[in-house]
């Protein structure tokens, strides 16, 4: 078959691109190797994940409520019923897009594809049934095959009990015991979830500090909280051998902690993400790819490859679904001649646990190793009104500001919520906005989204919650 546009892979940026490209008027194909669109992030991730977080954490503020006087009985936990749940929010969002793509004319194929050349994919039956036919010419092709765990070759045991995030996601059990490899978000998000389901949870980290890269006052609440939740957070220590001994797993350790031989139940390996760009035939096109495995792509998203362009996870960090949605349809666009860039700046990152840890922009990490001067104002969610009320005052937002021109740089909020309130500082740092502006703005009261105007005001020395003024203040 022939067709204008080709999508190789339905996930988030693969059907945003798709559903554009039809509604602007292109015969559009879809190739998906899995049998319902949505990709990793809405069957095996972002989705999921996000729906046993709201359990773990609805059982966490019901356990709050004993403060206020409040009790209620120990959950009984029906596993089946948690997972019928889940499928049913699975089936409900899969069954729109299917919908949605039917309606734009969007032929999608289940299929296993691979490049011919620049312009033909050979098609692979997966489910059995034959295919109408097992070629797809095209104009363009958009690859957006995303990414997949990655994967440790020593410790790859043919057991169960040694799951990546796909399989603890299918919530095969509670555990007694959980041993999380890799203080990174999907870990601590999958750990938080099975610690309040009952697994006594422990977390290994190589490096100093949980979630390597984020600001570290944002990550210190979050540290805090889970030394209560979990059994062990254990840092500058890494795992060198796995051994399956039936009911459990033998893991040995290296650094810095006190029992270098445990045993438990399960083991979650989170040690990161690799794109999907192996095994695609890419090889028999113009496509470059680089030591990373990421296609190389230029604004546009365009590959050497005139016929091909990339989004997604396998076109180069962050591997976000927001991010590719967006590159899905700047793709599209660029093919149809429209002025457009993939040229944001600012991409909003948020780990959800429990408390949500949310930043956009530049980072005060990245500001240090730039060597770069910014002037940083915090407010402590201590000083909140909302904070106080609902019992949730570890928070703080910051704004990271160029100390020259007062435009603000980036944003990074840790608390209750936090991923809900991060777009307000995504605009204004797309935007150009100054701190001024942010200040101008007036937030309603009392909510937690009030903290970013307070954080602007601790910037200009003008906050009413602390006692912090700046000398020689003006105001206009």
């Amino acid at each position: 078959m022939n067709t204008q546009l080709c999508v190789l892979g339905g996930g988030p940026g693969g059907y945003a691109a798709a559903f554009l490209a039809a509604d602007l008027g292109l015969q559009v194909t879809l190739v998906e190797l899995e049998s319902r669109l949505g990709g990793v992030c809405l069957l095996r991730g972002c989705i999921p994940s996000k729906a046993l977080l709201h359990v773990a954490k609805t059982m966490a503020e019901a356990r709050h409520l004993s403060d206020w006087g409040v009790a209620f009985p120990p959950p009984q936990i029906d596993l089946d019923a948690m997972r019928a749940r889940k499928e049913k929010v699975l089936a409900t969002l899969t069954g729109g897009l299917k919908q949605l793509s039917e309606k734009r004319r969007v032929t999608v194929i289940r299929a296993r594809a691979t490049f011919e050349s620049s312009q033909t994919l050979k098609l692979e039956a997966v489910d059995g049934k034959p295919l109408a036919d097992d070629r797809v010419t095209f104009e363009h092709c958009i690859v957006a095959t995303g990414s997949s765990p990655t994967r440790i070759p020593a410790f790859d045991l043919p057991t169960p009990q040694v799951m990546d995030s796909s399989g603890a996601l299918e919530l095969p059990d509670v555990p007694e015991s959980l041993l999380v490899v890799g203080g990174g978000y999907i870990g601590l998000e999958m750990g938080t979830v099975y610690a309040a389901l009952g697994s006594k949870v422990s977390v290994v980290e190589v490096t100093d500090g949980l979630l390597p890269g984020v600001d570290r006052d944002l990550v210190r609440p979050l540290h805090k909280r889970l030394q209560g939740q979990f059994e062990a957070i254990y840092l500058n220590a890494k795992v060198v051998s796995l051994a399956d001994q039936n009911e459990a797993i033998e893991v040995t350790f290296e650094g810095d902690l006190p029992q270098k031989v445990r045993r438990f139940s399960r083991v979650l390996l989170s040690v990161g993400r690799r794109p999907n760009s192996a095994g695609l035939g890419l090889e028999k096109t113009k496509v470059e790819i680089d030591g990373q495995g990421f296609l190389v792509v230029d604004p546009q998203r365009r590959t050497a490859d005139p016929h091909i362009l990339a989004i997604g996870d396998v076109a180069g960090q962050p591997m976000l679904a927001h991010k590719a949605s967006h590159e899905g349809k700047i793709a599209v666009e660029a093919l149809l001649g429209q002025p457009v860039a993939f040229q944001p700046r600012a991409i909003p990152a948020v780990v959800f646990t429990d408390p949500e840890i949310a930043w956009a922009g530049l980072t005060e990490n990245e500001a240090k190793s730039q060597g770069r001067k910014v002037d940083v104002a915090q407010f402590p969610w201590a000083a909140s009104g909302r904070a106080q009320a609902i019992g949730r005052t570890e928070g703080m937002t910051k704004w990271v500001v160029d100390p020259d021109t007062q435009r603000v740089l980036g944003c990074g909020i840790v608390g209750f919520a936090a991923g809900d309130l991060i777009s307000e500082a995504v605009l204004a740092i797309e935007m150009g906005c100054s701190i001024r502006d942010v200040v101008e703005t007036i937030h309603p009261h009392p909510t937690l989204g009030e903290t970013l105007g307070a954080a602007a005001e601790v910037q200009l020395g003008l906050a009413t919650d602390l006692y912090r003024p700046k000398k020689n203040r003006e105001r206009g």
